[in-house]
Parts: structure tokens; C-alpha cells; sequence
């Protein structure tokens, strides 16, 4: 098959993006979960657990038990939802947000030094390459 070789390079991408990433925040005191909810969250008004999930990459079974160990540790906290009484709404506690603005801008910072060895013209073309990657999965 003709796509094969864009397949198996897409996954060693992902693959090798995904080990320099995670190793990273695991060294910020962090799992990749915690920092895609924390980052997700940070910044941003309250949201419920739905629009949490929808916004962030992690399945809703894996998601109910991580926000319930970030709410143990003190690192979201959950009101009310004024429009529907029958879900919640989390947000960042004070601790929370400082492990944000502690963790984001380091995590960014090593990431930039990975995507700086890419010319601005080739990182366009990254881009829409998975774009339209993203388009014709996406499409009915």
C-alpha cells in the first residue's frame, strides 16, 4: 500500500514527540494527564467535566479518576453549575494555578528548543500537512 510509509512515520513522529514530551513533565512532578487537565483548565473559566473532556486528549474513564486524585490533592476544586444543576464545574484551586504558571512555561520553553531547528516555512508545511491529515479522518 502507497500510505504505509506516511503511516509508519506518522506514529514514530507521535511516537518520539510523545517520549520527549512525557519524560518532561514526569520531571516537573507531573504526569502528562495532570499537565494536559492543568494546562486545559488554566486561565480559563470554570468548565464542566464534558466540555474538560471534549477540550483535552484523554478518554472520559481515564479522566473521572485523575480529576478525582487532582481534586484530592488540592489541585482543582468543583462548584455548581448555575445552567445545570446536575453537573459540576471544576476549575483550578490557588495550588493549582501556581503549578501552572511554574510547569507551562518551562514545558513550552523545551519544547521551542526542539521546533527552533525548523524553519518557519517548514513548520507551515508541518502544520498543513496535518491539517489535512486531521480533515480527511474527520470527514463522513
Amino acid at each position: 500500500m502507497y500510505f504505509l510509509p506516511v503511516v509508519k512515520e506518522l506514529v514514530r513522529a507521535y511516537q518520539a514527540f510523545e517520549g520527549y514530551s512525557s519524560a518532561h513533565i514526569r520531571s516537573l512532578g507531573l504526569t502528562p494527564v495532570q499537565f494536559d487537565v492543568i494546562a486545559t483548565l488554566a486561565n480559563q473559566p470554570p468548565m464542566t467535566f464534558k466540555l474538560l473532556g471534549e477540550r483535552t486528549l484523554i478518554s472520559k474513564s481515564s479522566l473521572t479518576g485523575v480529576v478525582e486524585r487532582m481534586l484530592q490533592k488540592g489541585l482543582l476544586e468543583s462548584e455548581c453549575n448555575q445552567e445545570d444543576a446536575r453537573s459540576q464545574k471544576l476549575k483550578l484551586t490557588a495550588k493549582g494555578q501556581k503549578i501552572f504558571e511554574r510547569v507551562f512555561p518551562e514545558h513550552l520553553s523545551h519544547l521551542k528548543s526542539v521546533f527552533d531547528r525548523l524553519d518557519p516555512q517548514q513548520l507551515a508545511q508541518i502544520e498543513v500537512s496535518f491539517k489535512t491529515i486531521n480533515t480527511i479522518f474527520n470527514q463522513p
